[in-house]
């Protein structure tokens, strides 16, 4: 029989601890943070999401999936939507005196992102980044994205990211019978997983920047 979680301390690093703490109304606390607020770029949004989505499905510790679902998209569009605000009312300085390695980086990507593929790919595409999901908002707010282009797709890409991440989670505690029994190791490699995205955007933020190519001389 897997522990009860609600007897597990509170770790703001950890989703199962956060949900066993706060339920549902906790998705829409740190998704706000995680996407609204700079400060939450260390905040646990996918395995988060994906955990709440596996819990609506045990018997203990059991989540409502339309109550997780309603607080997860609140959580995501409203922290997006506040990002962006922050952005435009002088995020690029704010961004600009930051010493945090993680958001420096993540800054740079995000703006390199929003020029590599235009506004509503690049809103879309970084709800699945780590990091970029935290400051691509503010970005676009500092780099004048249009609001209303900035709020149709990132309101696209905050449904399809919430919505998507928990219904996977929801759908995998369905098609494993006894669930309760695995609980544990599935959050542990749910966890595992959620990081490689990270660990990938380190190592390409230390790969050494490509020589331009040289001119050709006009014959």
């Amino acid at each position: 029989m897997a522990p009860d979680l609600t007897q597990l301390a509170l770790n703001p690093l950890s989703a199962d601890s956060m949900l066993a703490a706060f339920g549902a109304l906790g998705i829409l606390v740190i998704l706000f943070a995680e996407t609204g607020l700079l400060v939450g770029f260390f905040l646990p949004g996918d395995s988060l999401l994906f955990t709440a989505g596996l819990l609506c499905t045990t018997d203990k510790d059991h989540l409502n999936l339309w109550s997780v679902l309603l607080c997860a998209v609140a959580g995501a569009l409203l922290g997006a939507q506040v990002g962006y605000l922050i952005g435009r009312k002088g995020g690029k300085a704010l961004l600009a005196r930051s010493r945090n390695k993680h958001i420096v980086a993540g800054a740079a990507r995000a703006e390199e992102i929003l020029a590599e593929y235009g506004h509503a790919k690049a809103i879309v595409l970084g709800r699945f980044i780590p990091v970029v999901r935290t400051v691509l908002n503010p970005m676009a707010g500092a780099l004048n994205v249009p609001l209303r282009t900035f709020t149709l797709w990132q309101v696209v890409g905050g449904l399809v990211w919430s919505v998507g991440v928990t219904l996977a989670g929801y759908g995998l505690g369905n098609s494993i019978p006894n669930i309760d029994t695995y609980l544990l190791p599935i959050i542990g490699l749910i966890v595992l997983v959620s990081v490689i995205p990270i660990a990938l955007e380190i190592l390409r933020s230390r790969r050494p920047a490509k020589a331009p190519r040289p001119a050709k001389n006009p014959e």
